[in-house]
């Protein structure tokens, strides 16, 4: 995808194919598109573009060509000719400029047609192939710009979201527009209105439709006067359904309290049950049966109602076995068992495809059904902070993950992320719910089947991260938490209290006052035991960006790693509890919690984290400083070392009573993660346990008794090596564990499983995230999107969840299956 890195993956094809004579044009998303015989389906190749730009989801066949992304490929090896309207050889300065995955092009007999921004231009496909012919000859040197537009437009309503050719017309659809050009000259003939976005047009019997995302189709066509309006012919309402049928879905919603999720209706009959459920909730209903004319007599019901394939969906297929993915049904439900009881469908599919907590599954006869609430995932983890808890052990405690990983949901990117070099907040998991920051909201999934619980707008929350400094919470810390119900979020002046359930705002608390009476601006944040935790952030350290090799200088101010005071909070009244001041300054990488205590290191910030000049021949010093322990209920100070406490990160192994020192080493580091370094400490009393010497590249994780940091596994107790040597391919981000796997960038998603192969084995086809987005807690592996922005040749971008595939002769697999690799992958120089 881009140097350096290297990971086994396959074609995961996002977009629409395309067909060019006998080539099969698959699209993969930011990757350039797999090509596959269309006679035999005999894979041809698949070219990632290491000089990045190239690729997109949109692409089109003509002559010998096919276009994507604004970059013009030989159908015949896939080879890269050049960027539309741009000199040969000049391809990487020409993609930065003008072109992005997801260009929209439309080929005509004469025209080849594409948009970049708002601006459409048309290249003359007969000119253009003739100067490829005559650069071919000559060579890079002689030949001038190729596919010079013959003519470009600006489109009004900003880029297009639709795009084809008709006759002498190019035809774009937009944002409540739909715009008709000349394709000779470009020039507009006419525009129509639209209820929302074109994001489908079509061309058929000398009319254009435009189907929108509000669900809307309209027809334009030839003639004077105003247009008519045709609606649809009103759904002939079905007969009604019997007393019994109603009966039971009354009560099943009395006992359920559903009305919006994923319902299964499982022997469904003749569709009246879904039929009544549909006409009551909002739920979204899968209905399966396995007789074939009640299937077919379910789907003309529904139809007529105005509600198949809309609402309700009909499926024939064995109950035993209906092909649906596990956990997803928020509400499971039987048209069957309200005429036959609740014995009358499969009860270990009810407990397949129900969600755990707290999906419901309603069965039996009106009056006498039988009522089941699912409750936790056994052996599932939870992760409430950035690293996983207020201990920072980057592991979730989950035990049901193992190799290999298959996919179970995925979803659009359909909130606004900030940019994958911005190192935003990681997701958190709990409860079967996973919460997102985008740019401008927090969301809430269900992390069984991806829907959209609630989402809370707030403008602006990211916009700090929105940036290329690859800092962000590498040095800030997280800005969320979470409590048992309660999802806590600060935006800098104040923070939040949220209900994990509904989103609802239960409160919204300022930091105490700074010592010249201003208002402190909120620095650290977690949770424990019914406490709140936050800090006063240190407004005069501004750290420098790790990376800035493209941009120049970035605008640093307001991702704080630094405070000057911690303080303490009830968490359901925002009442204070209690503030400590420390006499330097408390790194927030620095501060971990458990066990009813806190534990800090009081130490003068770092000179050499700051853009501040430094003479060339002196190296910023960073003074040790002192290991504070506190009792988290009052603050009072139970005890502290002073004597050479050197590091910049801090984690608890509570169950074994050790405090772990280290430095967070990672690709761009702040100068002051010097690494090479680890020592233990008792938490009891603060006695140093053992320091030694390590090398390693990575943040340590907790698991249990062993510290595992990239590339090796050490014992906390006693500090001894132990034998196992992990490699991944490129990898900007941390890892993160789960009792029996470790999860992380390797150019690709890679992971190891730690009772398994112990080797690195990648999910093809997606990359997470430059920090940590890719999460193992819930009994899955939850990647919410955080590759936004990004230009190199990974492929799909969206919100997957992977769940263990079942073990082979129940043990964990050690080879991956259907589109996975395994492999070690040695590291690239650091």
């Amino acid at each position: 995808p881009h140097p350096g890195a290297r990971a086994v993956s396959g074609v995961a094809v996002q977009g629409a194919l395309a067909v060019a004579g006998d080539v099969l044009l698959a699209p993969t998303g930011r990757a350039v598109p797999a090509a596959f015989s269309r006679s035999d389906g005999r894979f041809r190749y698949f070219h990632l573009q290491a000089n990045r730009g190239a690729g997109g989801s949109e692409v089109a066949g003509f002559d010998q060509y096919f276009v994507n992304g604004g970059t013009l490929f030989a159908v015949a090896d896939g080879s890269l000719q050049q960027v539309l309207g741009a000199a040969v050889g000049k391809e990487q300065r020409a993609i930065a400029h003008a072109f992005t995955a997801g260009v929209e092009v439309a080929v005509h007999p004469r025209w080849v047609v594409y948009a970049s921004g708002n601006r459409l231009r048309a290249i003359d496909r007969r000119r253009l192939l003739l100067e490829r012919e005559v650069a071919t000859k000559q060579g890079p040197k002689k030949t001038k710009v190729l596919g010079t537009p013959a003519w470009s437009s600006e489109l009004a309503g900003g880029p297009p979201s639709s795009l084809i050719v008709a006759g002498d017309w190019v035809l774009a659809g937009g944002n409540g527009t739909v715009t008709a050009l000349d394709i000779e000259t470009g020039q507009s003939v006419w525009k129509g209105q639209v209820e929302g976005t074109a994001y489908s047009l079509a061309v058929a019997g000398g009319r254009l439709l435009a189907g929108t995302d509000r669900g809307t189709i309209h027809c334009f066509g030839q003639g004077e006067g105003p247009p008519t309006e045709l609606a649809p012919a009103p759904p002939s309402p079905p007969s009604a359904t019997t007393p019994g049928i109603a009966a039971a879905a009354e009560e099943i919603l009395r006992q359920g309290g559903f009305s919006q999720g994923y319902c299964l209706d499982l022997g469904s009959g003749d569709g009246q049950f879904a039929l009544e459920l549909a006409r009551r909730t909002n739920l979204r209903i899968y209905a399966v049966d396995a007789d074939p004319a009640k299937v077919a007599a379910a789907r003309a019901m529904l139809h007529a109602a105005g509600l198949y394939g809309v609402r309700v969906t009909v499926h024939q297929a064995d109950l035993a076995g209906v092909p649906y993915p596990n956990y997803f049904a928020d509400l499971v439900v039987s048209g069957r068992s309200v005429t036959e009881g609740a014995d009358a469908v499969p009860w270990r599919t009810v407990e397949r495809v129900l969600r755990p907590y707290g999906g419901v599954a309603c069965l039996g006869r009106p009056g006498a059904m039988r009522k089941s609430v699912r409750g936790a995932l056994e052996g599932a983890g939870e992760w409430t902070h950035l690293y996983a808890d207020s201990a920072n052990t980057v592991c979730s405690e989950d035990l049901r993950l193992q190799s290999p990983l298959r996919m179970l949901w995925f979803r659009d990117t359909d909130l606004a992320m900030p940019s994958r070099h911005g190192r935003a907040p990681s997701p958190l998991v709990a409860q079967g719910r996973m919460f997102v920051e985008g740019l401008d909201a927090v969301r809430a999934v269900n992390a069984y089947n991806g829907s959209v619980l609630w989402e809370v707008p707030m403008k602006g929350l990211l916009a700090r991260f929105h940036q290329d400094h690859l800092t962000g919470v590498a040095a800030t810390g997280g800005n969320m938490c979470l409590g048992p119900d309660r999802l806590f979020v600060h935006t800098g002046d104040r923070c939040l209290s949220f209900d994990v359930a509904t989103g609802r705002q239960s409160a919204a608390w300022e930091a105490p006052r700074r010592p010249d009476g201003k208002p402190g601006v909120w620095g650290f944040i977690a949770y424990a035991d019914g406490t709140l935790f936050g800090s006063l952030a240190d407004e005069t350290h501004v750290v420098k960006e790790s990376w800035n090799a493209f941009l120049g200088k970035l605008e640093m101010r307001g991702l704080w790693s630094e405070s000057t005071m911690l303080f303490a909070m009830d968490a359901g009244t925002g009442v204070l509890r209690w503030t400590f001041r420390p006499r330097h300054s408390i790194r927030h990488n620095a501060i971990a919690i458990g066990g009813g205590r806190v534990f800090l290191i009081d130490r003068p910030a770092a000179a050499g984290d700051t853009p501040r000049p430094q003479a060339r021949d002196v190296k910023p010093d960073h003074p040790p400083g002192r290991l504070v322990c506190l009792d988290a209920q009052s603050g009072k100070v139970l005890w502290e070392n002073g004597d050479d406490i050197f590091g910049t990160l801090l984690a608890l192994g509570e169950k074994h009573g050790i405090l772990l020192m280290s430095y967070q080493p990672t690709r761009f580091p702040l100068a002051s993660e010097r690494g090479g370094r680890m020592a233990a400490f008792r938490a009891a009393d603060g006695t140093r346990l053992w320091d030694q010497a390590f090398r390693y590249h990575s943040r340590p994780v907790l698991i249990d008794r062993a510290i595992y940091a990239e590339p090796g596994q050490w014992d906390l107790l006693t500090g001894r090596r132990l034998a196992f040597d992990f490699s991944r391919s490129y990898g900007c981000g941390i890892l993160a564990g789960a009792r029996r796997l470790l999860v992380y960038r390797s150019a690709t998603l890679g992971y190891c499983d730690l009772e398994g192969a112990r080797t690195t084995e990648n999910y093809g086809g997606i990359r997470p995230g430059c920090w940590i987005n890719a999460i193992p807690a819930g009994g899955l592996v939850l990647l919410a999107d955080a590759a936004s922005w990004c230009t190199c040749s990974y492929l799909n971008q969206a919100t997957i969840a992977l769940e263990p595939a079942p073990p082979r002769d129940g043990r964990p697999s050690e080879k991956p299956a259907g589109g996975q690799g395994q492999g070690s992958c040695s590291l690239p120089g650091r």
